[in-house]
């Protein structure tokens, strides 16, 4: 059996920074990968129009400086293939493939009592084991597949963004469905729409969107920001989203109805998810919030020539902002065109797939193609995935049959030596990603490297601390308008699955200043041990 000092799970932005960082302190690690290449999110989101909504010059690793600067954007917001060529440049330009297996799915991992070690298999029958299992699985990498009547009968193509082929795809002259109108199919609908013959769009449930305004990286500010990294870097890690984005510090309802829509015209035309920060109590403040989603909405009747299609497009079921907001390029305008059409599936739900296309309770479609952007079983998906079995035989899943329950994201109490980087408790998903996965990355590297100096064994979350922080979460997340959406935020986009607003929505800032707080209080709320003689004879 093969044994190392890590086992990290997933090669994305999480896994190549950890591997990383582990290797600088001496360490044995292999990653474990179930795609092809590196890259994660971005190598298994390749639809049409995938684009990142943070910008680039933030959507980067911050690790090493002469990255930093040698690498060039070409956009605003990169695309999904610029993004994934810079993943596969940092596994390269660090040598870090020849400690990956790829292709390879982890399928268990056991905690050995005696040994204080996890054994970790796979479905190549690969058996290993290693003092610490890292998780850098990622919060949405487990693709929800559809479960409709008819799936197998249908004769045209079926394609999941999240699941997207790696050759390219053509629609033209095809009749497309697309069902699903969250941030997958905002970006997908105005790139097929202008290939197909006709796009139908399927919408159960409309979203807000935000025009990125996406444009060409504009060389005077990528040196400005490259003259003054270390700055704007340590000054996002202080902010609430772990992004520079330009905060008013300024409720809503406190200034003049028409300073009000200046305000929101100017981040409108700006572009980006800026816009959320337009005043400073839009998640806290229905009547403030109200204000946002009004503007939103008068937006869309002034885009949408058809007023009961821009009425059908407007949102009226959740506060702006409690679902993902979207950014779009030209989502709108699309409905504009002669050869797409909205409709409603809450009004005329779909029943099955036909051999030729789609029935609704209503009507009959035919298809040659079927897009599902249906999104994901986020946060806790892909660990959900692995049979993790803790102390006493504890499995993860049964743990956590009432919801996610861990101390910082980071741990979970009966998972010793288990890490999740940017796990359910943890802001990951209402921040910049990048920025979170590197802080998670280093707590993890020096508190393995603590534990070293210290002849420590193993680590364990406490019970009572886990309690204190998931009270603490939710807490939080009911002072905010975010549990008012049946969101993925909530996991109420998967059938039975328990609604917990699953991210930590205090902010990045002072989540990693708590995170320090109790690395300097000698890691409170964790449990650590020596080394034990079986562990000791392992390392041997």
């Amino acid at each position: 059996m093969q044994k190392f000092d890590a086992v990290i799970v997933g090669a994305g932005f999480a896994g190549l920074y950890m591997l990383h960082r582990l290797r600088q302190q001496g360490m044995t690690a292999r990653v474990i990968e179930a795609g092809s290449g590196v890259g994660g999110t971005w190598f298994w989101n390749r639809y049409p129009g995938a684009r990142c909504d943070v910008n680039s010059l933030e959507y980067s690793y911050s690790f090493d400086e002469e990255l930093q600067q040698d690498w060039r954007w070409s956009e605003r917001f990169a695309t999904q293939p610029e993004i994934l060529a810079y993943a596969n440049h940092v596994a390269d330009r660090f040598d870090l493939r020849r400690d990956m297996q790829m292709e390879t799915r982890v399928t268990a991992a056991a905690w050995d009592e005696q040994a204080s070690v996890w054994t970790i298999r796979t479905d190549r029958g690969d058996a290993m084991q290693a003092r610490f299992c890292i998780m850098a699985s990622g919060c949405l990498s487990a693709a929800r597949a559809p479960a409709l009547p008819g799936m197998e009968s249908f004769q045209g193509r079926v394609y999941h963004t999240g699941e997207w082929p790696h050759e390219p795809v053509d629609f033209t002259g095809q009749r497309v469905g697309l069902i699903g109108t969250g941030s997958s199919g905002i970006q997908t609908a105005p790139v097929v729409a202008q290939q197909a013959a006709t796009l139908t769009v399927f919408q159960r449930t409309p979203n807000f969107s935000i025009p990125a305004r996406n444009e060409p990286m504009d060389p005077a500010r990528e040196q400005a920001w490259k003259a003054r990294y270390a700055e704007f870097r340590a000054a996002a890690r202080n902010t609430a989203s772990g992004i520079l984005y330009e905060y008013n510090e300024t409720s809503a309802l406190d200034v003049p109805e028409d300073d009000r829509r200046r305000m929101f015209e100017s981040r409108w035309e700006t572009g980006g998810v800026n816009f959320m920060r337009s005043f400073n109590d839009l998640m806290l403040n229905e009547a403030s919030n109200d204000t946002a989603a009004a503007f939103v909405r008068d937006k869309i009747a002034a885009t949408v020539r058809d007023p009961a299609i821009a009425q059908r497009l407007m949102p009226h079921d959740h506060p702006i902002g409690t679902k993902r907001i979207c950014i779009d390029t030209g989502y709108y305008d699309t409905f504009n065109r002669d050869n797409v059409r909205l409709v409603d599936i809450r009004a005329t739900p779909i029943e099955a797939l036909t051999p030729t296309g789609l029935r609704t309770s209503t009507e009959d479609f035919a298809l040659d193609s079927i897009i599902f952007a249906t999104g994901f079983d986020a946060m806790t998906g892909a660990l959900a995935k692995i049979d993790i079995t803790g102390r006493s035989g504890l499995r993860l899943l049964d743990k956590w049959s009432a919801g996610p329950r861990t101390y910082l994201g980071l741990m979970v109490a009966g998972f010793p030596n288990l890490f999740t980087i940017t796990g359910p408790g943890s802001p990951s998903t209402l921040s910049n990603m990048v920025v979170t996965i590197e802080q998670h990355v280093e707590w993890i590297a020096d508190c393995i490297a603590h534990m070293g100096t210290h002849g420590l064994a193993v680590i364990e979350a406490d019970t009572a601390a886990e309690d204190a922080w998931v009270s603490h979460v939710n807490e939080v997340a009911a002072g905010t308008l975010f549990p008012r959406a049946n969101s993925w935020y909530m996991g109420a986009n998967i059938p039975g699955k328990p609604r917990i607003f699953m991210p930590y929505v205090g902010g990045f800032g002072v989540y990693r200043a708590k995170c320090q707080e109790i690395v300097e209080a000698g890691y409170t709320g964790f449990r650590l041990s020596a080394v034990t003689h079986a562990a000791r004879e392992y390392a041997l």
